[in-house]
């Protein structure tokens, strides 16, 4: 099983919980995070109590999902083709080893309780 992790625009992300409905994904876990990477992020400058300071920062979106190890690729290729627009700030994903998941409910374990 892997944990597949990536930080998207937040134009993608209907697009992609779509997409990824169609590829009979069933859990997601999306948290709104901010960020930046290569573009920087957009700078405000703000004033609080009475000092002016700089976010530097990008809305994004984080979406986490686990998936056995037959399904990454399929996955991966679905939220680059979703996501890529060619332009500075498209996201990034990360995919990690998943030792084992369990499900609360049924006490099911690994690739049955994904």
């Amino acid at each position: 099983m892997k944990k597949i992790e990536c930080i998207v625009r937040t134009v993608s992300l209907e697009p992609l919980i779509g997409a990824l409905e169609q590829l009979d994904i069933a859990g997601l876990n999306i948290t709104q995070t901010m960020g930046y990477g290569h573009q920087k992020g957009a700078s405000e400058a703000h004033v609080y109590r009475g000092v002016e300071y700089t976010v530097k920062l990008r809305e994004k979106f984080k979406v986490e999902l686990v998936v056995n190890d037959e399904q990454v690729e399929d996955v991966v290729n679905t939220i680059v083709s979703v996501t890529r627009t060619k332009q500075v700030g498209d996201g990034k994903i990360f995919i990690y080893p998943i030792e084992d998941a369990i499900r609360i409910r049924t006490g099911e374990k690994g690739n049955a309780a994904v």
